[in-house]
């Protein structure tokens, strides 16, 4: 296929994907982390101070929050406790300025998710970019495809969180440093290094890179025979340039954080922090230059605290916050499509094939890059399985391009002779029905759920959180309501929505935890996924909360599913 074809039909792609999401968020309401990530973007904009949300760097919420500037009339609400007092105030922020201060919510939650889409399409174009250069024109289609066709990325590539950002940033800081390796120009270097520290302030699961570009620098020189100096020069400029390129964004973002209060907060942050850490980071939050540092690592512990603390969950009928080691594998077969699943499995018997034809060292020199991506996709699923916070499939989104380019290559080198009319059909197949599966759950791509499970509408059986509920459907529960006239509803929300702006008067509170002997007969009752089936599940032997609290639901019939995520029971 010409490289003109080639190019058009990865353009066609792209355009899917950008209409795909743009046009799939209309009615999706705000989801948990974006109740938290949007306000924050925008304080950190208009008030150079990243008082909140500091758990997350502060690049993606920047450029969600930029398109705002331009909407009129915000009003930022610097009066209330949630800004002026709490600890991170981030959720009552967040709901504050979103829904409780006249300001145009719909609007600005849908603007705020554009940059987030032109990401996903950025994150597009260098899978297709990086796979055309080591594997032609077929493989870097198959790529783009199955990008293009992932629920996954296509859920989550629409909404203001770090993810697919994370991803982003792994995958394009990955292609720039082993360009640096290969031809260690002053401009590679230098751009290896800038792209690095980028991806560095898009989320804190990227700072695995350090050791992952330490290990790609080892294994260059021991099987390239280049200069060792040169290669430790190489990888030493990239991280130097990459963490000096934090500082200054950084600087911007506690220019007006009071120096006492961001010591107040960090002593707050870093309790369970190691002590000769916590130290450090106590020492420089109150100095001038060097507390923009601070409250870098000041995020960096907290996310090394929260993975360790984990977060409580439902999964395959029981209930923990401390995780289980069998999660990421079993979410990832049942979430992602069936047909990528064959290939993936057809690949990598055929890798393990080619192998064992030529010796380890051989293969490195001229495999290099596809080493790279497959000991990256090793790490970050080791480190996943080993963590606690098992809250959706969305945290192994770093490894899914890698993989995407790896399966789509060994794909494409499958289709030659012989039988080559039977390896196309069998390709065609299995692309159709991918395209087919995930098409027919549209909008609904973050309740994905593949055939082997029987598909969005049992997912709800296994997992929970962001891997199907997140809060996305309330405004279609407003919309069945006005449809149904009903004139009261009570409903127990998981996500970040605001029930009372939009079922207004119709809208009362409900917890799981009450008596449901006083829930008033007659009534609607209304229960996100994720807190019907915590209420179900079984306690973990490892769990000491509260369980079993929902089972009285299983005396009752949903009257309907409000796109997945929200079950509506009739109490008589």
């Amino acid at each position: 296929m010409s490289n003109r074809r080639t190019n058009i039909i990865a353009a066609c792609l792209l355009i899917f994907v950008f209409l795909t999401a743009l046009l799939s968020i209309k009615d999706d309401s705000l989801t948990m982390d974006e109740l938290a990530h949007l306000p924050a973007g925008y304080s950190y904009l208009t008030q150079k101070d990243m008082r909140l949300n500091p758990e997350h760097p502060p690049l993606l919420k920047d450029l969600a929050a930029l398109p705002l500037l331009f909407i009129k009339n915000v009003k930022f609400p610097s009066e209330i406790p949630a800004w002026q007092q709490d600890v991170n105030g981030q959720w009552d922020f967040g709901r504050y300025f979103l829904y409780q201060t006249g300001n145009p919510a719909d609007q600005m939650i849908f603007w705020g998710r554009f940059p987030m889409i032109l990401i996903l399409i950025l994150l597009g174009f260098y899978v297709f970019k990086w796979t055309k250069e080591l594997f032609g024109n077929c493989a870097s289609l198959l790529a783009l495809f199955f990008f293009s066709f992932s629920p996954t990325l296509l859920a989550h590539g629409r909404l203001v969180t770090t993810d697919v950002g994370a991803a982003a940033g792994v995958f394009i800081a990955t292609y720039y440093f082993i360009r640096a390796l290969k031809n260690p120009s002053k401009k590679n270097i230098i751009l290896a290094g800038l792209v690095f520290g980028i991806a560095q302030l898009l989320k804190f699961s990227v700072i695995l890179l350090v050791p992952f570009f330490g290990l790609l620098g080892l294994i260059w020189w021991l099987t390239k025979s280049g200069s060792f100096l040169q290669t430790i020069k190489i990888g030493f400029l990239v991280f130097l340039i990459g963490f000096a390129l934090i500082w200054p964004v950084y600087q911007y973002h506690v220019w007006n954080y009071p120096p006492e209060k961001q010591l107040q907060d960090a002593q707050v942050y870093l309790k369970d922090t190691i002590e000769p850490l916590k130290t450090v980071i106590l020492w420089a939050a109150d100095k001038p230059i060097i507390r923009a540092y601070a409250q870098y690592f000041t995020g960096l512990s907290m996310i090394f605290q929260r993975v360790a603390g984990g977060n409580t969950t439902y999964f395959l009928g029981e209930v923990s916050n401390l995780g289980w080691k069998e999660y990421f594998p079993i979410v990832y077969l049942i979430k992602e499509p069936l047909a990528f699943h064959f290939l993936t499995l057809i690949a990598f018997l055929y890798a393990l094939f080619l192998i064992k034809k030529s010796s380890i060292k051989d293969w490195l020199k001229s495999h290099f890059s596809e080493f790279a991506m497959i000991t990256f996709v090793m790490l970050y699923w080791v480190v996943s399985i080993k963590g606690n916070l098992n809250i959706g499939i969305r945290h192994l989104l770093p490894v899914f391009p890698l993989t995407i380019v790896l399966v789509s290559s060994m794909t494409a080198k499958l289709l030659k002779e012989p039988h080559l009319k039977i390896k196309y059909a069998l390709l065609m197949v299995l692309i159709l029905w991918q395209a087919i599966s995930v098409i027919s759950v549209y909008p609904h791509f973050l309740a994905y759920f593949n055939e082997a499970v029987g598909g969005p509408d049992q997912g709800y059986k296994y997992v929970v959180d962001s891997n199907l509920d997140w809060g996305q459907d309330l405004k279609r529960l407003k919309n069945w309501t006005e449809e149904n006239n009903v004139e009261k509803i009570y409903l127990d929300y998981f996500g970040g929505g605001s029930p009372e702006y939009y079922l207004g008067t119709k809208y009362a509170p409900w917890w799981g935890q009450i008596s449901p002997e006083e829930f008033p007969k007659g009534n609607y009752l209304a229960v996100s996924a994720s807190f019907l089936q915590g209420g179900r599940g079984i306690r973990a032997s490892n769990y000491e909360g509260p369980d079993g609290y929902y089972l009285w639901l299983n005396n009752y019939t949903p009257v309907t599913k409000i796109g997945y995520s929200i079950f509506v029971y009739k109490i008589d």
